[in-house]
């Protein structure tokens, strides 16, 4: 058995009835469907909201204002879900509505009660399609685009597989669309800046994320031992054999070992409050030593931030390189940045440890 996030773009099921292709999500509902016929567990990952609220307010690009966004989504989620309550009823499955906001991962408890909620209902047999909220999401909560809630999502559920659906085959040397001999890439080892500069940043009419954001979440998933599959969603049964080993599109080899569930939350889903800067001693320390962070080796606190907020360890020369939860406020470490642990209780008149970050909490990215 396996556990399979499907993330699916507004521009594979956009279309004239009601702002949905409704005979595409019939097909992917019958893929999805005889995929846990075979015993996989399956969570989907579907924009559209904003799309099927589109045709309802006679819009005819996707809006670019906070309040029209909202109000667009709010029309069209009910037809999204309505939409995958019809197709996969007609296959004998039941499917639930989670929506999600940033914070609803950057915040520990609640990122734990949504996975819970995840986990709770592939127990029962249940399909999720999960959506950004973005009815009340604002550019400081959100997402950015669904690939990187898909990333985030399989990360929180331990996934074994990510399936992420495109309009184009997979990732290409340059743009299929502008260049009809562009070079498919059907195996990424690692994500490098050339292969970062192959994807490009273009989005399309109707949906945020272009290739460069399926890539970084890729990158993502991959990191945490995840096999990501970027593939033609508008095919009709690729999705099946892919699930079954067959190779389509591109393929990102994933880490032979996951990071541990704790660590994927801090890097990828906390939110950063502020930053350190380090010495290189530190550096080393922490890098190729696997050592906890001390305040001897901190030259510079940017806050402001709490104790257990996370913050960027960073080079002297801006360079990030780790990311971590702290043992003290922003103002206390100001106090006892450079000094030694022996000092600590006599500067501030406690201490609570002696590392500023330990290692336990601490992830190098």
């Amino acid at each position: 058995m396996k556990r399979i996030v499907i993330k699916i773009g507004s521009n594979i099921i956009a279309g004239t009835d009601d702002g949905l292709d409704l005979a595409t999500i019939n097909c992917i509902a019958g893929d999805i469907s005889g995929i846990t016929s075979q015993g996989n567990e399956v969570v989907i990952v579907s924009s559209g909201a904003v799309a099927a609220g589109m045709k309802k307010l006679g819009l005819k690009s996707r809006p670019s204002e906070i309040r029209l966004k909202q109000a667009a989504a709010a029309v069209g989620q009910s037809n999204l879900m309505w939409a995958y309550e019809r197709s996969f009823s007609g296959f004998g499955k039941k499917v639930a509505q989670v929506l999600l906001t940033r914070e609803d991962f950057a915040d520990r408890k609640r990122y734990i009660n949504a996975r819970n909620t995840m986990m709770t209902l592939l127990s029962y047999g249940i399909i999720p399609v999960i959506n950004e909220n973005d009815t009340v999401a604002t550019d400081e909560i959100r997402f950015g685009d669904n690939d990187n809630l898909a990333a985030l999502v399989a990360i929180s559920i331990e996934a074994d597989n990510l399936f992420i659906l495109s309009d184009v085959d997979g990732l290409f040397e340059d743009d299929p669309r502008k260049n009809q001999h562009a070079v498919l890439i059907s195996y990424v080892d690692t994500v490098t800046p050339d292969v970062e500069r192959m994807a490009g940043s273009s989005g399309s009419l109707v949906g945020t994320g272009g290739m460069y954001s399926k890539l970084k979440a890729a990158q993502k998933a991959a990191l945490h031992g995840i096999a990501v599959d970027i593939i033609n969603g508008k095919k009709t049964g690729l999705l099946m054999s892919a699930v079954q080993g067959e190779h389509y599109g591109t393929f990102f080899k994933p880490c032979e070992e996951r990071i541990p569930q704790r660590k994927g939350w801090i890097a990828h889903s906390s939110r950063a409050k502020g930053s350190l800067t380090l010495d290189d001693g530190a550096v080393r320390a922490i890098v190729t030593g696997g050592k906890s962070l001390l305040p001897s080796g901190i030259i510079s606190v940017d806050g402001p931030f709490e104790i257990g907020d996370a913050v960027y360890c960073i080079m002297a020369n801006g360079k990030r390189i780790a990311k971590g939860l702290v043992n003290y406020g922003s103002e206390d470490l100001r106090k006892i940045q450079g000094r030694k642990t022996g000092e600590i209780e006599n500067i501030l008149g406690y201490k609570y440890s002696d590392e500023a970050i330990h290692r336990d909490n601490l992830v190098i990215i």
